[in-house]
Order: C-alpha cells, then sequence, then structure tokens
C-alpha cells in the first residue's frame, strides 16, 4: 500500500476530529430525520445492533462495509440501522467513512462542507482515473488506522431493483487486497415497499437488514485477484437477496 503524502494524512486526522467535535450536531438531528420525518424503521433493530456491536468487539480487524444499492440514502440508514446514534458518539471510528457522488453530494459548498463533517470522500463517477486511484488510497489509509468505511460493491443504483451481477465496482477488490487483515461485511438491506431503486425510500417505510463477515478466496494476483474478491462479494449479496425472497 502506497504511502500518503504527510498533508494527505494530516487533512484525514483534522476532519476526522473536527466531525468528532462536532458529532453531537449532526449524527442525532440525520437519525432524528430518519426516525421522525421521514418515519422509518428498522426491523429487530436491537438484535440487528447487538449482533454487530459483538462483532466489532470481537476484533479490530479493518471493516468494510459492502452494502447492496437502491436509493441515495442507503449509507445512512445502514449506518443507523447497525450502530445507532448514541453508540456511535462514543464510538466514533465506527461510523463509517463514505464515497458518495461528487455530484450528488458535493458540487456546491453547503453539501461540500456537510460531506465534509459527516466522514465523506467525494468521488467523480467516471472521472480520471488518477483521482479515483487517489480516493482509494485515502480510504485504504483510514482503514489501516483502525477506521470502518463503506462501499457499495455494485457500481451505481441497481436499475432493476435487485443486487446485479454484471454491475460490480472493483475499487472494492483492490483495497480488500491492498489493505492487510481487512474484512468485508456483506450487508443486504432492502425496505418493505421497495420495488426498484429511487432517490430515497418511502416515507414511513420499515427496513429489512442482514450482515455477514466473509473472506474472499482467489488464487490469482494483481488486478484479476482485486475483481475476483469484488465479484464474491457482490454474489453472496445476490446469496443474500434470493435468501429475503424466499422468506418474504
Amino acid at each position: 500500500m502506497t504511502r500518503l503524502p504527510f498533508r494527505t494524512r494530516a487533512a484525514h486526522v483534522f476532519q476526522r476530529e473536527v466531525g468528532r467535535l462536532f458529532s453531537i450536531v449532526w449524527v442525532l438531528p440525520i437519525v432524528f430525520i430518519l426516525r421522525v420525518v421521514m418515519g422509518y424503521h428498522v426491523r429487530d433493530v436491537a438484535q440487528v445492533r447487538t449482533r454487530y456491536r459483538a462483532l466489532v468487539k470481537e476484533s479490530d480487524r479493518p471493516l468494510l462495509i459492502c452494502p447492496n444499492h437502491l436509493t441515495m440514502m442507503d449509507s445512512a440508514v445502514i449506518a443507523w440501522a447497525l450502530g445507532g446514534s448514541w453508540w456511535y458518539l462514543f464510538h466514533y471510528s465506527r461510523i463509517p467513512w463514505n464515497l458518495p457522488e461528487y455530484n450528488n453530494y458535493a458540487s456546491r459548498w453547503p453539501t461540500r462542507v456537510g460531506a465534509w463533517l459527516t466522514k465523506c470522500i467525494p468521488v467523480i463517477r467516471g472521472g480520471r482515473r488518477e483521482d479515483v486511484s487517489r480516493v482509494i488510497k485515502r480510504v485504504q489509509h483510514l482503514l489501516s488506522k483502525g477506521e470502518t468505511a463503506l462501499i457499495f460493491p455494485e457500481a451505481r443504483r441497481s436499475r432493476s431493483g435487485r443486487v446485479e451481477s454484471d454491475s460490480v465496482a472493483h475499487a472494492v477488490g483492490r483495497i480488500l487486497t491492498s489493505v492487510p487483515g481487512c474484512r468485508p461485511l456483506c450487508v443486504y438491506l432492502r425496505g418493505d415497499r421497495q420495488d426498484t431503486w429511487s432517490t430515497v425510500p418511502a416515507r414511513g417505510d420499515s427496513f429489512y437488514i442482514d450482515f455477514e463477515l466473509i473472506k474472499p478466496q482467489s488464487d490469482h494476483r494483481g488486478m484479476r485477484r482485486s475483481r475476483d474478491f469484488s465479484q464474491q462479494i457482490v454474489d453472496r449479496l445476490i446469496g443474500m437477496e434470493e435468501e429475503y425472497f424466499a422468506r418474504r
């Protein structure tokens, strides 16, 4: 893993600590919006959080959260469902770093400030390879320092409403193969009223969520190994989705 310049590493520390300092003024309001304004509900949330907290307590290995992707609020709902607002205030490193699309979340200064404060590193989808690579290296560095990150292994929100095996973001595999000990946590999230992709989940929706820590295996090296890891994560999400619909 390439070592980041001192200036970039210092910028990460500054961003994290400012976000931590002001966490009570952004974590709690986000949860208020999800629970009260939007009326969302997570099924069996106490059990989900107990499982997740036990998982992160068992090991200090870097954790990369890899969810399916249907709405622009998925990352916020997943973080809320797994940890809970007050727990995050005392376990700030477990609030996942996110890679939102720049044009959606950071193209204007108010949203750019908000993204910066809430542990986001915006990336331009389809942008220059060197810019995307720079963002990936930043995530690798953060994971190596014990932080948690969230990246969607699908390259976009699913247009079919189901996990798409041919839409794979290979950045996930690149990160996993370069950060020693990093494990992917496959997360499947779906609202009861979510039939296809959308901007936000339906108001008042109830969410099913499940997760599984996996260990990808590959005999390949280099880029083929990274692609193999990414594909295995997407395949597992497909399996989790099939289990969801089988129980429904």
